[in-house]
């Protein structure tokens, strides 16, 4: 990845590895991290109202350097037009569900470092939302996703990464910071 590169948009569909791959990208490349779940809840798994949540992500658009990971197809446009550089990471549902599942036991009782505090992993009615969420746009978020991506911006370099050894091949790029 060229060093000029300073902003980074990360897109998928939940559990395939955006949050990770935003920390690991931000670490080599000493860029900050913004997630997006960290605009859309508020401590407690309380939703942002839209308004709010959308000057908070236009507020992330507007610096030098970022790397932004998450879906908000409100901002969608605006973040293509000023990312370099969009990552869609584009991997089976299998996997995707199985990571969630993990991610949930090994996190437990805690936040994640991509949540707001108070937003606990666990089986709560959020968690119940989330996977109804999966399962309903198993097949829409994908078709979603790449009708946002045509037409890219002129000079957006696109990346679509569709299985762990292809993310694995793209962040072995970056040097380790």
């Amino acid at each position: 990845m060229p060093d000029e590169v300073r902003r980074i948009a990360i897109i998928g569909a939940p559990g395939s590895g955006k949050s990770t791959l935003a920390r690991s990208i931000g670490q080599r490349m000493g860029l900050p991290v913004y997630h997006m779940d960290h605009i859309h809840w508020k401590p407690g798994w309380v939703p942002r109202p839209g308004e709010e949540k959308l000057k908070l992500a236009r507020d992330v658009l507007a610096r030098e350097a970022w790397v932004f990971e998450g879906g908000f197809d409100a901002i969608q446009e605006e973040r293509m037009a000023r990312a370099q550089v969009m990552i869609w990471l584009d991997l089976p549902l299998r996997l995707r569900a199985w990571r969630v599942a993990r991610r949930t036991l090994v996190w437990f009782g805690r936040v994640r470092p991509d949540l707001q505090e108070g937003c606990r992993e666990g089986l709560n009615p959020e968690m119940l939302g989330f996977w109804r969420y999966i399962w309903r746009t198993r097949h829409l978020a994908r078709d979603r996703i790449a009708a946002s991506l045509d037409p890219l911006p002129p000079g957006l370099m696109l990346h679509h990464l569709r299985s762990p050894a292809e993310v694995r091949a793209f962040l072995a790029r970056f040097p380790e910071g």
